[in-house]
């Protein structure tokens, strides 16, 4: 008897599924049958879409990113390197702390614990991290040829600072840690971009 085709199901939101069980569990942590039943789909289903669980979460991944570009052309669009700062971390003050979202970064999350047979998985999500480290050191590049920033500012340098405070950042929040505490590890990294001469810094609220 000729096998049925496997069930059609709505990938954008089997793929949301999926990354909110790779986010609180991490790469490892997530098991097949956690990750089905929250997409609602069957094993079969999800390897003839996705080639395997690895397969699964660079889709989810994909999804995730495809979510942020619209946010991040907010935060590269900020008037000074300052700006750019302060956008980046206030948002990931409120996202890390939004109850609607698991706590931490699943850029982070998703990679902790990797044991045997999944070692690429930490090494794909840096990747991942990286991407956004090069737009914010490109940002800064444009900072410093506009003055905004220094001559002798280090675009790399600011741009790699600010992605391990981000990261520190996730960690805290998937550790407990409450919005004041992120707010407070915003505000000091914040002194690292100087603020252009005869503007006011805002307030870090």
């Amino acid at each position: 008897m000729a096998m049925g085709r496997p069930r059609s199901f709505d990938r954008d939101k089997a793929l949301d599924e999926a990354m909110e069980v790779f986010w609180r569990h991490g790469y490892d942590g997530a098991t097949l049958a956690e990750l089905t039943k929250a997409m609602g789909i069957k094993p079969p289903s999800l390897y003839a879409a996705f080639g395997s669980k690895e397969g699964l979460l660079k889709a989810a991944l994909d999804r995730y990113a495809q979510k942020r570009s619209q946010h991040m052309g907010y935060v590269l669009s900020g008037r000074t390197a300052r700006e750019v700062a302060e956008r980046m971390l206030l948002s990931i003050v409120e996202s890390h702390t939004d109850p609607a979202n698991p706590p931490g970064c699943l850029l982070v999350q998703g990679g902790l614990a990797c044991g045997a047979g999944s070692e690429n998985i930490p090494f794909e999500l840096a990747a991942r991290r990286a991407q956004t480290e090069a737009e914010l050191r490109d940002r800064f590049v444009q900072a410093r040829e506009e003055g905004d920033l220094p001559a002798s500012a280090d675009p790399a340098a600011l741009a790699r600072f600010l992605s391990s405070v981000i990261a520190g950042m996730g960690v805290m929040a998937s550790s407990g840690s409450d919005r004041e505490a992120l707010r407070e590890v915003a505000q000091v990294a914040l002194q690292a971009f100087p603020e252009p001469p005869g503007r006011v810094p805002p307030a870090v609220s």
